[in-house]
């Protein structure tokens, strides 16, 4: 998958191969370790807002060996994942 990129809505696109996960916010914010990762991300200035409506989903991406990036999307997760997919099978 090297050389490709997700879409994550606006004019922001991250390499393929840098992303750990897609996870949804409605359902993953219930829980407190989730929450607290997010904070601590933020405070860290890990945070990239992908436009200007609500977050649907948020989008966790390696940046190097110790550095980590969270995008938060307006797009939800099935549209994110369904890109991924599209683009490992063209």
């Amino acid at each position: 998958m090297k050389g490709r990129y997700l879409h994550l809505g606006q004019w922001v696109m991250v390499p393929a191969d840098t992303i750990l996960g897609i996870f949804d916010l409605d359902n993953t914010t219930w829980s407190f370790r989730t929450r607290q990762f997010l904070e601590q991300a933020e405070e860290a200035g890990e945070v990239v807002m992908v436009g200007e409506d609500l977050p649907r989903s948020f989008v966790l991406c390696q940046q190097g060996a110790q550095r980590q990036r969270v995008y938060l999307s307006q797009l939800n997760t099935t549209t994110l994942r369904r890109r991924a997919e599209q683009d490992r099978f063209e």
